[in-house]
């Protein structure tokens, strides 16, 4: 049996179904054999019996008998094949483990499913080491194409031909088997799968490499906003601290100016206490002497010695000298402007230590200094707040803002009527409107009364101690806030919380009355920071 065996090839050991080694082989009417249950499953599958090698129709289903003597062969094949395999390098032996999940498992193997090394293109199946032995040895099946293992091969075969999809269709962007080119693809520009692969594969580094420069940016971007949440942190901190040192000196000062009133008040209330206390002394002094009188009267009166009564009648007859108290009383003090005084005292602290936070709060925000020019050819009529028609004109300037912060400063000392602020470029063209945030204007304007207001939404009165010859404006264009500050007295006018700005925003200047526009507009351009 052995000799026989040898005169044989492995290829007759092997069914074409499984490819593997023959298990119950059983041979059909036209003489190719199979094993039982692979071809047993073959025709559940298929309405009629044909075989899988010729293709020849059986009109009944054949009785299948396993045939003894190509199954003793098999039996003996596949024990040499195993002896040969276990005398392989046991460097291999990783690859003989069960598949796991996530890993393509070996289609050919029964019950265990161990890992597949690859999978053939022709045959459409996966393999094992083992199983893979055929391909590696067979002169007929060495010429498979085989890929490292993949999954959902049926895939990978062109479903129209039933060929593997071995080009790629660059007119259409789509792979396509040989057939293919001679039918729908025939004039298109057809390459090899592998050119292809090559030339995706060079466009997938570039994308890479564009993807990794997008990511260290966003990386680098992360970190820029770590810093800025860092430095927000500090200056929140910082703020806060100080804040803190402002609010409790402010605490005490009023504390103290409470105290102060309650010990100027206590100390009128002794004062008067203690002025009592000494006048009702004397009074019960004097009353204690007269009662002493009285008694000795009494007592005088009601004596029968005649010499005694006459003799000591020139003493006791006179009421002893007492202090005349008709003028004297005790009033209450007066407190008229006490609580006044001291609000005005304490009044005058907080502005001092007023004065110095706006100073310090004017060198913060000028740090944002911008240089800015106006422009003469951009002069337009002046929104009014009245229905009186002003000769007025306003100017703007060539630099607008879109984003973050920046200070301007403008003398006015020389001007009895003005505007100053920001407007949005949109507003410019509503020459009929008024000046208000609601119209895209955030000004402060001297009046020719010589009032100052704020065009708000209503109007703000806003009654300045002083006249301010030098106006700063800040402006937050992120949180919304426009600030002015009278610069020399170091005080703020006036400051627009929670605006909503859709548009770019420009320094914004109107010099009333107008007679020589040109002139003020020079005088302008030389304070503007």
């Amino acid at each position: 049996m052995s000799a026989a065996s040898c005169l044989l090839t492995e290829d007759q050991f092997l069914c074409s179904i499984c490819l593997d080694v023959f298990t119950d082989p059983v041979t059909i009417p036209c003489g190719h054999n199979f094993c039982k249950t692979c071809i047993t499953q073959h025709w559940d599958k298929n309405v009629t019996c044909q075989c899988p090698n010729c293709k020849k129709i059986f009109n009944a289903r054949p009785e299948l008998q396993v045939n003894t003597f190509i199954s003793e062969m098999a039996a003996q094949f596949r024990q040499s094949a195993q002896q040969k395999a276990s005398s392989s390098s046991s460097s291999s032996s990783s690859e003989h483990r069960v598949s796991k999940p996530g890993e393509v498992p070996c289609d050919v193997c029964t019950g265990t499913k161990l890992k597949a090394l690859k999978s053939c293109l022709v045959c459409l199946v996966s393999y094992c080491e083992t199983h893979l032995e055929p391909h590696l040895t067979m002169a007929g099946l060495k010429r498979h194409q085989l890929i490292d293992p993949v999954e959902n091969l049926e895939g990978r075969m062109c479903a129209k031909h039933d060929k593997p999809l071995e080009l790629f269709c660059q007119t259409d962007q789509v792979c396509v088997c040989v057939l293919c080119t001679y039918a729908d693809h025939k004039t298109h520009d057809v390459v090899p799968l592998k050119e292809e692969y090559e030339g995706k594969k060079a466009e997938l580094g570039k994308t890479d490499a564009e993807i990794q420069q997008m990511i260290q940016e966003r990386r680098l971007k992360i970190q820029e906003m770590k810093r800025s949440v860092e430095l927000g942190m500090k200056d929140a901190d910082r703020e806060i601290a100080a804040g803190v040192q402002v609010f409790t000196a402010l605490k005490e000062s009023v504390e103290r100016s409470q105290a102060e009133l309650m010990d100027t008040i206590k100390e009128k209330q002794r004062k008067t206490e203690k002025q009592a206390e000494g006048f009702i002394k004397e009074l019960e002094q004097e009353i204690s002497e007269l009662k002493k009188r009285s008694s000795e009267v009494e007592q005088l009166s009601q004596s029968e010695d005649h010499l005694h009564l006459l003799q000591s009648f020139p003493s006791l007859n006179t009421a002893p000298p007492t202090k005349d108290w008709t003028g004297v009383s005790v009033r209450p003090p007066s407190y008229d402007g006490t609580v006044v005084r001291a609000v005005a005292q304490l009044e005058e602290t907080l502005s001092k230590q007023m004065k110095k936070l706006f100073e310090a709060e004017l060198k913060r925000v000028q740090q944002y200094a911008v240089d800015l020019a106006l422009d003469p050819n951009k002069v337009r009529p002046r929104p009014s707040q009245s229905n009186q028609g002003m000769d007025c004109r306003c100017v703007s300037s060539t630099k607008g803002f879109t984003s973050e912060r920046f200070y301007f400063e403008c003398q006015v000392k020389s001007w009895s009527v003005w505007t100053l602020g920001v407007a949005q470029k949109l507003s410019f063209w509503k020459t009929k409107g008024k000046l208000s945030p609601r119209n895209g204007y955030w000004t402060v304007c001297r009046m020719s009364q010589g009032g100052y207001f704020a065009p708000a939404d209503p109007p703000v009165c806003l009654p300045l101690r002083s006249k301010p010859e030098k106006v700063g404006v800040f402006v937050d264009y992120d949180e919304g806030l426009v600030c002015f500050f009278d610069t020399d007295a170091a005080t703020l006018i006036y400051s627009f919380t929670g605006c909503d700005f859709t548009a770019t925003l420009y320094p914004f200047f109107s010099p009333c009355p107008n007679d020589d526009f040109t002139t003020h507009i020079a005088k302008l351009r030389c304070h503007i920071m």
